[in-house]
């Protein structure tokens, strides 16, 4: 199940952002800046489901990183990993700004090699 982490603002009024745990009902980490908090969102959904650890045939990761374009007017990012959650298989991709998504796998397609 993606989407059991979400990013909060923190709650201590220190401006910063946190991972919730929707499945504990409770913060995995606070005082981050947004970024490292969108992060570490993804990279607790790539080990855990709703029920808990993922198992390790639905996680695949990509090293090195490969630059590919998604469906939303072919805009290219960087894929970096797999998960398989409600039966298709998603890719984690970073965009140009930095924002993460999970884009499903029918959506995304290799980029054409950028000019030297």
């Amino acid at each position: 199940m993606l989407g059991r982490f979400t990013v909060r603002l923190s709650d201590d009024g220190s401006g910063t952002f946190g991972v919730w745990d929707g499945a504990v009902n409770g913060w995995r980490v606070t005082n981050l800046e947004r970024a490292a908090a969108e992060q570490l969102k993804t990279d607790l959904d790539l080990q855990f489901n709703a029920h808990g650890p993922r198992p390790a045939d639905e996680v695949r990761t990509v090293d090195p990183a490969q630059r590919v374009e998604h469906l939303t007017a072919w805009e290219s990012g960087e894929l970096d990993a797999w998960v398989r959650d409600g039966g298709q298989w998603l890719g984690r991709v970073r965009d140009r700004d930095g924002h993460i998504a999970w884009i499903p796998q029918d959506n995304l397609r290799q980029a054409a090699p950028e000019a030297p």
